[in-house]
């Protein structure tokens, strides 16, 4: 009797436990429908890379990480002294190429035979640096370090220096064995080709101080001050924090509930999940990698996934100023409730 008794107990006592977690599933199963599906999207912004054209090292930075800027702000200084070098004998080239071109007409007396040999010799070392500026570049270019933007750019200064070599020695010769009609075209062509060199690196010192070519806010800086920089090279981004979105990826099952023009809403966690309104106004499918995938017995079929964009246009958290919106920086989360829209 003592073995029946127990034996009943223990039955007892295993269907209540039975019957206990039965009763869990099913609130949990409950309990895990009702759970809201929830999309987390991320805050972009957009930015501006600052780049420049010129080799040489960083002089000065006027701002630093963090800074609002407007359009027109000066950023930083970059020293170049070999570009300066040439800017400076170009521009005695270009000054000797137009007295010879105001001269010519008087004929060839000593003195403009004189000048034009100094032009020719100026020519000449102009050549020669560029020559030499010619042969670093191309090391530096198989090494990877320069652009081919910039070494098309040397190639050329290095082309213009040859062919105003060529027109100081003709000009020179024309000139020991007297000037004719020939010359005065020469002399003509020789102030264009001065004034080309001169604005070629004029153009390359006119990034000798970069300014903002934007409003925003300085993001991250990637030189300082006595670094080498080279040309093309990033030196900073500038953020626009006034063009922040929210971009999400959803499946094309719930496209219905983000059409363009839509106001949806979003908590962001960075600000205690303050609840904003969002209005979307871009939409399109993400490549095939991005597909949802699912097969139902012998039907096999792709959920295409879309990439949606929503700007933020007000706060609507009780109590909470809508200046909060222009505290969004990139790579914050933005959290939206599919029951809420």
């Amino acid at each position: 009797m003592i073995k029946q008794k127990k034996s009943s107990a223990i039955i007892e006592l295993a269907l209540l436990l039975i019957i206990i977690l039965a009763v869990i599933s099913i609130i949990g199963i409950l309990l895990w429908r009702n759970e809201p599906e929830i999309i987390q999207g991320r805050v972009e912004c957009n930015s501006i890379t600052v780049s420049g054209k010129l080799l040489g090292r960083v002089e000065k930075l006027y701002i630093k990480e963090g800074d609002r800027v407007k359009i027109g702000d000066t950023l930083i200084s970059i020293f170049s002294p070999e570009i300066k070098a040439q800017l400076m004998s170009a521009n005695a080239m270009e000054s000797v190429a137009v007295y010879q071109n105001k001269k010519v007409d008087a004929g060839a007396r000593e003195e403009v035979i004189k000048s034009l040999e100094e032009a020719y010799l100026a020519a000449d070392a102009n050549f020669e640096l560029a020559e030499k500026s010619l042969k670093r570049s191309k090391r530096l270019y198989d090494e990877k370090i320069i652009t081919p933007q910039r070494m098309d750019e040397i190639e050329a200064l290095y082309k213009s220096a040859e062919a105003a070599k060529k027109a100081a020695k003709y000009q020179y010769e024309m000139a020991k064995s007297g000037a004719q009609s020939e010359d005065i075209e020469s002399a003509k062509a020789m102030v264009e080709a001065a004034k080309g060199s001169v604005s070629g690196f004029e153009s390359l010192l006119a990034d000798s101080k970069l300014t903002a070519p934007s409003k925003g806010e300085v993001g991250s800086l990637f030189v300082s001050e006595g670094e080498l920089v080279l040309p093309g090279g990033a030196l900073m981004n500038i953020i626009d924090t006034d063009s922040c979105y929210v971009l999400l990826n959803i499946r094309e099952d719930y496209i219905s509930q983000f059409y363009i023009g839509r106001e949806i809403i979003g908590k962001v966690p960075a600000f205690e999940y303050a609840k904003m309104a969002f209005e979307v106004y871009y939409m399109s499918p993400l490549g095939s990698f991005a597909n949802w995938s699912q097969t139902k017995g012998s039907n096999t079929y792709n959920l295409v996934t879309f990439q949606i964009k929503a700007r933020p246009i007000k706060v609507i958290d009780t109590g909470i100023d809508n200046n909060l919106i222009k505290e969004l920086r990139p790579g914050m989360s933005v959290l939206v409730e599919l029951d809420e829209l």
